[in-house]
């Protein structure tokens, strides 16, 4: 019973880093391509998540690995992700 209770803090606390981790991934892809952007904190989370999961696609693609390479690419994914939002936008 106490292996299960780990495990759903874990679960949870797991959870709670992604969203940090996305909101800051967001915040960064917001703050360098200047404009209105829809969304608030949830959107910009999600913002952050995508864009690391496209970021670490491009980065796998690429054969390249660390940490620094990965926020970069997590953040020129979710800047991707904007730029598509904004294109998408105006047609």
């Amino acid at each position: 019973m106490e292996n299960m209770f780990g495990a759903a803090v874990g679960g949870v606390i797991g959870l709670m880093l992604v969203a940090v981790i996305g909101l800051v991934i967001g915040v960064v892809a917001k703050l360098l391509m200047p404009g209105r952007d829809p969304g608030g904190w949830f959107a910009t989370i999600l913002l952050g998540i995508a864009g690391s999961w496209i970021g670490g696609l491009i980065i796998s693609l690429l054969g390249l690995s660390g940490v620094v390479p990965g926020l970069v690419a997590a953040v020129a994914g979710a800047m991707i992700l904007l730029i598509a939002y904004r294109v998408f936008k105006k047609s």
